[in-house]
């Protein structure tokens, strides 16, 4: 099965940021994440529209 949530550490790996700069993310409310717990989670899809996000950023300042 596919996983649906990811760790700060995984999410930082997949963007090849830091794992501090995750959590900054979550607190700017850039990206998307969920507790669980005492537990901080964040969707693949978050992710994946994050990266479209600073993507898009890109294009329109070219």
């Amino acid at each position: 099965m596919e996983r649906l949530l990811l760790t700060a550490e995984e999410v930082a790996e997949a963007l090849h940021i830091g794992r501090t700069r995750v959590y900054a993310l979550i607190a700017a409310k850039e990206i998307t994440s969920v507790k669980i717990g005492g537990l901080r989670r964040i969707p693949v899809d978050a992710v994946r529209e994050y990266a479209a996000h600073l993507v898009q950023l890109e294009q329109e300042a070219s």
